[in-house]
C-alpha cells in the first residue's frame, strides 16, 4: 500500500513548478542583500517591549484582531479602525489578497518586481498576467489598464523592489479609475522616499495598500506587516485570515516601536544620507551604472557579468542581491547598510571591477 503512495499525482501542475524558498546562508560576511534596517534595534525600545508582557502574554493567545495594534496605526495615519489588516509581515498578507481575489482569476503584475506576489499567485491558483516595465522601469500603465480590465486584482510596488523607482500619483489614479477590481500597492519602502497613496484611500474603495514594520521601524525578524483597504475589502480578507496570525510579542513590539517613532525617523534619515552619499560614490566609479532609488536600497549594473560581481564582491566578504529574473540578468541590487559597511562595500566593488578589467 505505501509503495503505491505519490503525493506529486495530488499536487496540481503549477504547485508542481514552484521552486521552495530556501536561503542559502553565508556566515562572516557583511549582509547587504535583504534591505533590513542596518542598526543594531535600540536598547531603550527592546527595554519598553519588556516591560508590556506579563505572566500571560505566552500561555494565552494573542489578541485574534490586534486592536490595540490597529488602534494606535488608525489614530497616527488619521484612518478608521476599520480600515486596517494586521499580518505576519507582508508575505501573509499578499498571501491572503491573493487566496481571497486571485484564486481561479487573472492577477496582474507589473514586473520586475517583488518576486512574492508572483508566488503567492501561483499558490493560490491564480492566472499571473506579467506587465513588464517599460526600459527605464517606469509602469507601462496602458498595457496594465488593458490586462486589468478583466482581472480580479492588480498589483504593483512603490518604490518598487528591486528597481528603486515610485509610480506617480497620476499613474495610481489612472489604475484606480480603469480598473474594477483591487489595486494592490505595496508601499514597504514608502519610508525612505516615494508619494504616500494614503491619502486616496477615501476616494478610491479598491485601492489596498500594503505596510510593513520590516523595514524602517527594523522588525524584520519578528514578521509584522499591515494594510489599509475599504471595510467591504476588509470583510473578505477577513474570511481567510489565520485566526491568530501575528502572535502577542510581535504585536507588544510593534506597538511600542509606534510609541518610540521618532528614534526610528532618525535612522530613516540617517540611511537616507547613505543612501545618497552611496549613489553618488558609485556613478563616479568607472564600469559602474547604479539607478536612482527612493528606497534602502539601490540597484546596479557593470560592463561586467553580473555573476562575476556577485561572486567577486562574496569572495570579498560582501553579499548583496542576485537576481534569477531574466529582465535583471544584467543587475544585483546592495541595500543600504551603516557607514562602514558601505565603505567595505564600495572598497570591494572598486577592486573586483579592477580585476575582472584586467582579465579582458
Amino acid at each position: 500500500m505505501h509503495k503505491q503512495f505519490n503525493p506529486g499525482l495530488l499536487v496540481r501542475e503549477g504547485l508542481k513548478e514552484l521552486v521552495p524558498y530556501a536561503e542559502v546562508t553565508y556566515p562572516e560576511v557583511v549582509r547587504l542583500n535583504a534591505n533590513e534596517n542596518p542598526y543594531d534595534f535600540p536598547g531603550e525600545v527592546r527595554q519598553a517591549i519588556n516591560e508590556m508582557l506579563n505572566p500571560q502574554s505566552f500561555t494565552r493567545y494573542p489578541d485574534a484582531m490586534a486592536r490595540q495594534l490597529v488602534r494606535e496605526l488608525a489614530r497616527l495615519h488619521g484612518v478608521g479602525a476599520g480600515h486596517i489588516m494586521v499580518g505576519n509581515g507582508s508575505d501573509e498578507l499578499i498571501l491572503d489578497l491573493m487566496l481571497t481575489f486571485g484564486a481561479g482569476n487573472r492577477v496582474v503584475i507589473a514586473v520586475p518586481t517583488f518576486s512574492m506576489y508572483g508566488i503567492h499567485a501561483r499558490v493560490a491558483g491564480a492566472e499571473i498576467v506579467e506587465i513588464p516595465r517599460r526600459l527605464d522601469f517606469d509602469l507601462d500603465v496602458p498595457e496594465i489598464i488593458r490586462a486589468g480590465r478583466k482581472a480580479a486584482l492588480v498589483v504593483l510596488c512603490s518604490p518598487n523592489n528591486p528597481t528603486g523607482n515610485s509610480a506617480t500619483l497620476e499613474q495610481v489614479q489612472s489604475l484606480l479609475d480603469n480598473c474594477p477590481c483591487p489595486v494592490v500597492v505595496d508601499q514597504a519602502y514608502v519610508e525612505f522616499g516615494g508619494p504616500d497613496f494614503l491619502p486616496l484611500l477615501n476616494k478610491y474603495p479598491n485601492l489596498v495598500l500594503l505596510r510593513t514594520f520590516s523595514k524602517a521601524y527594523g522588525l524584520a525578524g519578528l514578521r509584522v506587516g499591515y494594510l489599509f483597504a475599504c471595510p467591504q475589502v476588509l470583510n473578505y480578507l477577513f474570511k481567510v485570515k489565520q485566526p491568530f496570525n501575528l502572535n502577542t510579542f510581535s504585536q507588544l513590539a510593534a506597538l511600542t516601536v509606534l510609541q518610540h517613532r521618532d528614534i526610528f525617523a532618525g535612522q530613516v534619515s540617517e540611511i537616507i544620507r547613505q543612501r545618497d552619499d552611496l549613489y553618488n560614490a558609485m556613478q563616479q566609479m568607472p564600469d559602474v551604472e547604479a539607478l536612482p532609488s527612493e528606497a534602502n536600497y539601490l540597484m546596479f549594473k557593470t560592463a561586467y557579468p553580473a555573476k562575476d560581481v556577485f561572486s567577486g564582491l562574496l569572495a570579498g566578504g560582501v553579499l548583496v542581491r542576485s537576481f534569477g529574473d531574466p529582465l535583471l540578468a544584467q543587475y544585483l541590487r546592495v541595500s543600504v547598510g551603516r557607514p562602514e559597511e558601505n565603505m567595505i562595500f564600495l572598497r570591494s566593488l572598486r577592486q573586483v571591477i579592477t580585476v575582472l578589467g584586467e582579465k579582458d
